[in-house]
């Protein structure tokens, strides 16, 4: 039986660091070379990227690796670009920050042949960009609970039907059906386009034997500006989609909003004043337990600390990125 022709499609900007190990993964997997493609769509990087490539495939010439410029610099506008490039029945969307594991492919289309999901995709393996106390907080944040509710494909073992998921598989049909990836959300896209999955009737599997390493973010600030991108089209996705926000959606701009109101109510109410140092205390002990809990289990005394102030950057930019993006919609419309 002849093997489905599967397009590796990469967006990518600046990807020097990882983009060597990313393409010799793809090398490296269970399915044949023969019946794979890689569509590398740069964003017009600007450091070493082009040269790793370049050096990649002058070594291994029988893996097809195609490189075609995003001028606009844009995930969305560039999984586009790949997917017009593409030749196979089934597409893969990966990025430059991962690495697929050595199965990855094969257990892909295994499960779209098996008829489990429309779009299919597995659960992160989230890794410190680099050594040190903050890099493994924020690694070991990007996956806990606390840090990203329920979205299970930071930390399942269970296959199962979900809202979204990462770096995923869809044979060709699917574009046909809800349409490419929506080019005015600059993040969030993933998210968004399995939305339309799951309206058109469609299903979206979570598969844990389908799994990748992601580099975290390697700084605070450098988390801080990712959870604002997210927070901010996450509030303009959620204005085209009202109906799916989740929980854990809700909470960070909650607490934001309660933090705001009664520190403006503290001026003139002194229960206020005993209202906010009880919700910031409480949020600060519950940060503390996780930070001490994933100590322990790390064997990381600096998680005790790390942790807390990687959980707390993500939700702030988060939730005010959300409101942000909220108000300024609604200013623009007056």
């Amino acid at each position: 039986m002849p093997f489905e022709t599967v397009s590796i499609i990469i967006p990518c900007y600046n990807e020097q660091a990882t983009i060597r190990q990313l393409l010799e993964a793809i090398y490296a997997q269970t399915y044949p070379r023969t019946s794979m493609e890689v569509i590398v769509v740069d964003g017009m990087s600007t450091d070493r990227t082009r040269d790793e490539i370049a050096a990649f495939q002058r070594e291994h010439s029988e893996l097809p690796v195609q490189i075609l410029d995003n001028p606009e610099r844009f995930i969305p506008s560039g999984l586009n670009r790949g997917i017009c490039a593409a030749n196979g029945q089934i597409l893969i969307r990966l990025d430059g920050h991962a690495v697929p594991t050595l199965g990855y492919v094969e257990r892909c289309v295994h499960d779209l042949e098996a008829g489990l999901g429309d779009n299919v995709g597995g659960v992160w393996e989230i890794h410190p960009a680099r050594a040190g106390a903050i890099p493994r907080g924020i690694a070991t944040g990007a996956s806990h609970p606390l840090g990203v509710g329920d979205a299970r494909y930071r930390y399942t073992d269970r296959a199962q039907s979900v809202d979204t998921v990462p770096f995923f598989a869809f044979r060709r049909e699917l574009i046909d059906r809800i349409g490419k990836f929506d080019e005015s959300l600059l993040t969030n896209e993933d998210y968004e386009f399995n939305v339309r999955v799951r309206q058109s009737g469609g299903t979206v599997w979570l598969d844990p034997a389908i799994r990748s390493t992601y580099y975290a973010r390697p700084t605070l600030k450098a988390l801080a500006r990712q959870y604002w991108r997210y927070g901010f089209w996450k509030g303009r996705m959620l204005l085209r989609y009202p109906r799916t926000i989740r929980w854990r959606q809700v909470l960070p701009p909650v607490f934001i909003a309660s933090l705001i109101g009664l520190t403006m109510a503290a001026i003139v109410l002194p229960e206020a004043r005993w209202l906010l140092a009880g919700e910031i205390g409480f949020y600060s002990l519950v940060l503390l337990v996780a930070g001490a809990l994933a100590a322990i289990k790390q064997r990381y005394f600096a998680l005790l600390f790390s942790l807390p102030l990687a959980i707390a950057t993500m939700h702030l930019s988060w939730g005010t990125a959300l409101w942000w993006s909220l108000i300024k919609f609604i200013l623009s419309k007056k």
